[in-house]
């Protein structure tokens, strides 16, 4: 993707494929990342599905725990996930803006500072 000034701007369509693939790569890994904490809520956590899905989604936006996590266990996985989450949204949003941003610097003509 190292585009120089004199390579044109995508076309529309080929532009709108690039965007679907980097937000389908995003939905993935929040999907993959909401999975974990179900799961580590449901079976470390002993919540039940309705709650690990709530708990998951909460962490993994930024929004907080819901549940008081009672084991020791419980904890260092709500702690663990809650760092990976932070990371996990933070690049998630990344990777979805990747394409406009690349987009925009094209137009405005602006380059590597190493070239």
């Amino acid at each position: 993707m190292n585009q120089r000034k004199a390579t044109p701007i995508l076309p529309p369509k080929e532009f709108a494929k690039r965007v679907i693939k980097y937000a389908v790569f995003a939905t993935i890994l929040l999907a993959f990342s909401l999975g974990i904490g179900v799961l580590g809520y449901h079976y470390i956590g002993t919540l039940n599905w309705i709650d690990s899905i709530y708990n998951a989604s909460m962490i993994l936006t930024g929004m907080g725990p819901v549940d008081e996590m009672k084991t020791d266990a419980a904890k260092l996985f709500a702690s663990s996930y809650a760092i990976f989450s932070g990371v996990i949204f933070l690049s998630t949003v990344a990777i979805f803006f990747a394409p406009f941003a690349h987009r925009l610097m094209h137009l405005l003509r602006i380059e590597d500072i190493d070239n």
